[in-house]
């Protein structure tokens, strides 16, 4: 079951007492340092976050466990970890950890470095198709055991009626327990932030067509050199 909703009223709340909660937060990956209007709306998004994670927390309860995907250490090393990955996150996650919550190890480390060296693998230009079939076929096989570890560990680590959070890509495919009630943390911030990687990215493409046609030479330069 999951809610997309950053206010929860009390007689709402009522009706998840007892169960475990899980609140999913989307991760944003971070844009260029010299791009200031996606850094300004990543800024404004994780305010907007913290706001409706606090909302939440003030109807069913304060969260005790996070998890956020890529750790494969918990506690010191992984704060640490999101502290050289992202500063933004790490601030929220750390405020919530010196308020009880515990940082989880959420990934096993050997599926995880597997999954991102077949990933990296993908990216190459194959020329045989079935090394490239068997590439890809090994790669989803190894993202699905990946979410499914970490489907595991927030079984095996969020007790009844306790309260989570994950911080995790919009892609995932975590299948949750049955009984945990997932909570979609969506701030606006989040459609304005697509929006504007949808546009960055339409504006880069452009703009490298357009490097590409002004390199090749003209037809009266390759008809003089021809000659």
């Amino acid at each position: 079951m999951t809610q997309e909703l950053g206010r929860v009223e009390r007689p709402f709340a009522a009706s998840f007492r007892g169960k475990r909660k899980l609140f999913l937060v989307p991760r944003l990956y971070e844009p260029p340092d010299d791009v200031e209007e996606g850094i300004g709306i990543l800024e404004k998004y994780w305010m907007q976050v913290q706001a409706q994670v606090e909302s939440l927390e003030s109807g069913l309860g304060p969260i005790k466990h996070i998890y956020h995907e890529g750790l494969t250490e918990g506690g010191e090393n992984g704060l640490g970890y999101l502290e050289n990955i992202d500063h933004r996150c790490h601030a929220f996650v750390y405020a919530k950890s010196q308020s009880g919550a515990i940082l989880e190890a959420t990934e096993d480390a050997e599926i995880l470095g597997e999954t991102l060296d077949l990933q990296r693998c993908l990216m190459l230009h194959f020329t045989n198709n079935k090394v490239a079939m068997q590439i890809h076929d090994w790669f989803n096989d190894s993202v699905r055991r990946r979410y499914e570890h970490v489907s595991k560990r927030i079984d095996e680590t969020l007790t009844e009626d306790g309260i989570a959070l994950l911080i995790i890509n919009e892609r995932h495919q975590v299948q949750f327990p049955d009984d945990v009630d997932v909570f979609f943390v969506a701030p606006p911030a989040l459609d304005e932030f697509r929006r504007w990687v949808d546009t960055w990215l339409a504006k880069q493409k452009s703009a490298s067509v357009e490097n590409d046609l002004d390199s090749e030479p003209s037809s009266d330069h390759v008809s003089g050199s021809a000659g």
